[in-house]
């Protein structure tokens, strides 16, 4: 599937990068100071939008949202680059906040609906799964939209980059787990076309990692 010039190369300061599939907009931004990812999902049908991670500056978000609204925001895990600008944006918009059940705790904006494994989160008429990942925090969220025209996508904050699983601080346990959750709950069901969209720097594929998941697990990071 044509990808109408869509790369995810965006940065802090620059502009967004739109990825127009036929039921789904995806508007991905760069925030600062840590160069965090944040995606605006706008369902053609209805024109219903949901963020993923109000990581910062609010303003810019904001901006991003414009005039139409936004009905919720998912915070993909409870690591505070990745909630600068939540308080802000839902007293801007009044949207419905989603995480993690095991990461709620963590995040000081309440969460209106704590989501488990394998929970739906809508936007309009386009349904997203959500996919619980351990190891980077208790309760990461990853989460898939399986466009029926194409292929699935899938929003994996800090759980999946290119190049390896995210970080897990040197816990050999942890990272265990994440690898087995990211192998379990998205390479072994998901194709190798599957776009991923994650919470720092450029998108990826699946198939572009998996021939790497062997040397991630023997180097242990």
């Amino acid at each position: 599937m044509a990808h109408t010039g869509y790369t995810g190369r965006v940065s802090v300061g620059g502009t967004p990068d739109v990825h127009e599939l036929p039921e789904l907009i995806i508007t991905k931004t760069a925030v600062g100071p840590m160069a965090n990812n944040a995606y605006v999902l706008r369902c053609r049908a209805t024109d219903e939008q949901l963020l993923v991670d109000a990581a910062n500056e609010a303003a810019t978000l904001l901006e991003v949202i414009g005039g139409d609204g936004l009905a919720s925001v998912v915070t993909t895990h409870r690591h505070p680059d990745h909630w600068q600008a939540l308080r802000e944006v839902v007293d801007a918009t009044g949207a419905r906040t989603y995480a993690g059940r095991d990461d709620t705790e963590g995040i000081p904006v309440r969460t209106d609906v704590p989501l488990a494994d394998g929970d739906t989160v809508r936007v309009g008429r386009v349904r997203l799964t959500a996919r619980h990942l351990v190891g980077h925090t208790p309760g990461s969220v990853a989460l898939v939209y399986d466009d029926p025209h194409g292929h699935p996508h899938v929003f994996t904050g800090d759980c999946l980059f290119p190049g390896g699983v995210g970080n897990t601080h040197g816990d050999p346990a942890a990272f265990t787990s994440l690898l087995d959750g990211v192998t379990a709950k998205l390479f072994d069901v998901l194709p190798d076309e599957t776009w991923v969209y994650p919470g720092h720097g450029d998108d990826t594929t699946l198939g572009a990692e998996r021939p790497h998941l062997p040397e991630w697990r023997e180097r242990g990071w």
